[in-house]
């Protein structure tokens, strides 16, 4: 009995012995990719019971097991038991790569702007739709190209970081600050005790809040602050110039922004040999109206006298050549009068108010002090220039001959009403500038 027991327990040594483990081999679809992967994992071989260690600190059971990697190097290993105990292992390796996704853009944009976002896509995923976020609000698409950059055009309307997104891919947040529009007016002049105001808007409403100052001479005269709609009154007692300071005052995400307008407080009295800053703004208001000055500076000389002599006959006023207070307020709301013909180059010659019409592009670009025949005897009608003599003829300055012996000519004396023998007698020093401008065969028209 006790060899029997020996015998058997040989036997039983005897079979372990030659007892081998499973022979297995241990595979992974796919391999490699992009995370977060899904991989299949699979033992073929000797059949038996197994288990996987799937490298990230989970594990599985069965032939095959399936799950999801995230970027990283993984090493799953499966341990199989066969029937009769004995145990093998087989490993195999995993490597997933992250995607990734930049995003680049200007540090600071216009508000209303388009902008250029770009960035790349690693790796490509050739037309793939890369999307642009604010926060949770989507903004745009991008398509990706194959070498895997994207660009998207972007709208610039409100603040906050900018993002790119693929799948689980996110870009380092962008923050685009927005350059706010500022909007300020403010008349270049005023006559002394006249209303002069400074008018300010800010777009869009969010971007802050306003702040007005008029400074005289350096010092705050006036200030103002709040608001994204903003009037301050600008005090005009006294005559001298002013500066009206417009600021933002910006909230987060917003860039600050600063506008500077001049103005010029003027006497309201100004005649011939008058000389000043409400000289200056006499002539630049004549200057922006059209009327014909030899330049524009603080001198109150005779083309002067004759741009304002001319602006009198326009708005059918007493001709004296002087300013006054009332000629002060129409000069700051008057306009440029309107040619009688338009599309092409000519003259006219509006005899009842005696000015001539230099016409551009059928726009007016010069209105010049005129004195027609004393006798109404300057011909109505549209005529062509058909002569033209450079320096005097006779005693007529740079002539441009239309009709017979009538021309529009320099002369020495040009007096506020009609004074000629029938011609359009213009002030010598614009006579050479008409005569360049217009040449055989220029249109003039003169009607009442």
């Amino acid at each position: 009995m006790r060899a029997a027991l020996v015998i058997l327990v040989g036997f039983v040594l005897a079979a372990d012995a030659a007892a081998a483990p499973p022979a297995i081999v241990a595979s992974a679809t796919p391999a490699t990719g992009v995370g977060p992967l899904a991989v299949s994992l699979t033992v073929a071989g000797d059949p038996g019971t197994s288990s996987w260690d799937l490298g990230d600190g989970t594990a599985a059971t069965g032939q095959t097991a399936r799950h999801i990697y995230p970027p990283g190097r993984f090493l799953a290993v499966v341990t199989v038991t066969g029937e009769s105990g004995e145990a093998a292992q087989a490993q195999v390796a995993i490597v997933v790569r992250a995607r990734t996704i930049s995003l680049s853009a200007p540090r600071s944009a216009d508000y209303g702007g388009r902008v250029a976002l770009g960035g790349v896509l690693r790796p490509a995923v050739p037309g793939g739709r890369v999307q642009i976020y604010r926060g949770r609000i989507y903004v745009a698409t991008a398509r990706v190209r194959a070498n895997g950059r994207f660009q998207a055009l972007v709208r610039l309307r409100s603040p906050g970081p900018l993002q790119a997104r693929y799948g689980a891919a996110r870009s380092t947040l962008r923050l685009i600050r927005i350059r706010p529009r500022l909007e300020a007016s403010l008349a270049s002049s005023a006559a002394v005790g006249g209303k002069l105001s400074v008018s300010a808007r800010l777009v869009p409403a969010a971007a802050g809040s306003l702040r007005i100052e008029v400074r005289r001479g350096g010092r705050p005269v006036a200030s103002r602050k709040g608001g994204q709609v903003s009037r301050l009154v600008v005090p005009t007692a006294v005559a001298g110039s002013l500066t009206a300071i417009v600021s933002i005052v910006p909230k987060p995400g917003f860039l600050p922004a600063r506008r500077s307008l001049a103005a010029k407080i003027v006497l309201p009295v100004l005649s011939l040999g008058a000389r000043g800053p409400s000289v200056l703004a006499l002539e630049q208001r004549l200057a922006e109206l059209r009327y014909a000055l030899r330049g524009v500076d603080d001198v109150y000389g005779t083309d002067t006298l004759e741009a304002v002599t001319a602006f009198q006959k326009v708005h059918r006023l007493a001709r004296t050549g002087r300013v006054d207070p009332g000629l002060w307020t129409l000069l700051l709301r008057a306009g440029i009068p309107e040619p009688r013909s338009r599309g092409f180059d000519h003259i006219e010659v509006d005899r009842t108010r005696q000015v001539l019409l230099d016409v551009r592009g059928g726009q007016v670009a010069r209105i010049v002090h005129v004195s027609t025949g004393a006798t109404g005897n300057t011909p109505l009608g549209t005529w062509h220039v058909y002569r033209k003599v450079t320096g005097f003829d006779w005693v007529l300055w740079y002539p441009m001959y239309f009709l017979r012996g009538f021309a529009i000519h320099g002369y020495p004396s040009v007096p506020a009403y009609p004074a000629s023998h029938g011609c359009v007698r213009v002030p010598m020093w614009i006579a050479p500038q008409l005569f360049a401008g217009h040449p055989h065969g220029a249109t003039v028209t003169v009607y009442l």
